[in-house]
């Protein structure tokens, strides 16, 4: 079955293209059958990105965006009803411990179906978008890459924590903008011993990692999270889910094949998926299941054959 558990559009997201709804024509058109959507939550002035301050925006005003977001997914979702399942949800970013009340509060006034917790600063700086701003998290890290790893394992372990997110985010996200982004931590024991008990906290909760094909679109030679990491995930008895990451309609299911062929590679055998269902886990959502269809399933489904993705 094809599915994606995060999705960004142009009109809630300023890095994004594309309107909500032709982003969700577009994965109707592609065959896609279950889409969460996932626009960024609001955050706090002191951590709009350059985009945003050049855009003149401000805490109230993305607050505003992310109003106007919810109300438009609500009405999409019954719209598309019969042409595909959508959820919709939020990508929640944890940025320092202070997050957790702004988080808590933020799911608290709106009824989403799931929400994908995720780390996209350290030391309250932004670490994938661009290399200048990775140097200066690296910098308060004491100019160690190996600790500005540890302390973003450590933030992570502390999100994972406080919110028990359904999907964990694009798990190893720090890679991206470091010198060798296709890293083995396995080799680097202090943050292997991070992650390891990252996923395994993880799996104890109930916790879904989603492979996330976004690295592959920006040229990693592997997904979220990678090869080392995903094999432990399984060793520890971890679920996976699958996401494109998308930012607008030409990113719909990009790198699907490549991703399938990875989960493979790294022995996994079923993908979990989530849907509308009477019977839950997670009590914050109670209209909201899991289940699961094996790989194979997933390979021979007519998306991949009707649609050409990468």
């Amino acid at each position: 079955m094809p599915y994606s558990h995060h999705s960004h559009s142009g009109q809630f997201c300023t890095h994004a293209q594309d309107t909500l709804e032709s982003v969700i024509e577009a994965a109707v058109g592609k065959r896609m059958q279950v889409l969460a959507l996932t626009e960024h939550m609001p955050r706090e002035q002191q951590d709009l990105y350059p985009e945003e301050i050049d855009a003149g925006y401000s805490e109230a005003r993305l607050l505003d965006i992310f109003t106007s977001y919810y109300h438009e997914a609500c009405r999409l979702q019954n719209k598309f009803a019969s042409e595909v399942r959508i959820l919709v949800g939020t990508e929640v970013d944890w940025i320092r411990s202070s997050s957790k009340d702004f988080i808590q509060n933020l799911l608290s006034n709106y009824q989403f179906q799931l929400f994908i917790g995720s780390v996209h600063h350290v030391h309250s700086i932004p670490i994938d978008y661009s290399t200048e701003l990775f140097a200066e998290a690296r910098k308060l890290s004491g100019g160690s890459t190996e600790k500005l790893f540890e302390d973003y394992f450590d933030l992570q372990y502390e999100m994972l924590k406080a919110l028990k997110p359904p999907i964990v985010g694009h798990f190893d996200l720090i890679r991206l903008k470091s010198e060798n982004p296709n890293v083995s931590f396995a080799a680097i024991e202090g943050v292997w011993r991070k992650i390891h008990r990252n996923l395994a906290f993880t799996v104890n909760y109930g916790g879904i990692l989603e492979l996330n094909s976004a690295a592959l679109r920006k040229g990693l030679q592997e997904p979220y999270p990678n090869a080392e990491i995903s094999r432990e995930f399984v060793a520890l008895g971890g679920n996976f889910t699958i996401s494109d990451d998308s930012h607008g309609i030409e990113q719909i299911g990009s790198h699907y094949r490549e991703l399938l062929r990875f989960a493979e590679q790294v022995g996994i055998t079923q993908i979990t998926y989530f849907e509308k269902g009477s019977v839950t886990k997670d009590s914050r959502f109670p209209d909201v299941t899991t289940r699961t269809t094996s790989l194979s399933q997933t390979q021979n489904h007519p998306f991949f054959t009707s649609y050409k993705p990468t």
